[in-house]
């Protein structure tokens, strides 16, 4: 009976969720994770950069120009308005 129980633990040791064998995997998930987390960061830190530039004390009006033309399609009288082709945008 002691010779199944370690049989089993040994089994388990090299084969189970975290036995050997998924080893290899969980170090291409944890590879994988660093990169969605590297990803993330850079998104985060853009939209950082953005909520930054809107600050109401210090706004940045470029910025905010760019944003109520393109979100609201206000423009000014005097502006000349470009269409691009889908495949020529960026």
């Amino acid at each position: 009976m002691a010779l199944v129980a370690l049989l089993l633990l040994g089994g388990l040791a090299i084969l189970g969720p975290s036995g050997l064998l998924a080893w290899g995997d969980n170090l291409r998930l944890l590879d994988q994770r660093r990169a969605q987390i590297a990803t993330l960061s850079h998104e985060r830190n853009e939209l950082k950069m953005q909520v930054d530039a809107l600050n109401p004390n210090k706004a940045d009006p470029d910025f905010v120009g760019e944003l109520i033309r393109k979100d609201l399609n206000v423009v000014h009288p005097d502006e000349v308005v470009i269409l691009l082709e889908p495949s020529e945008s960026r």
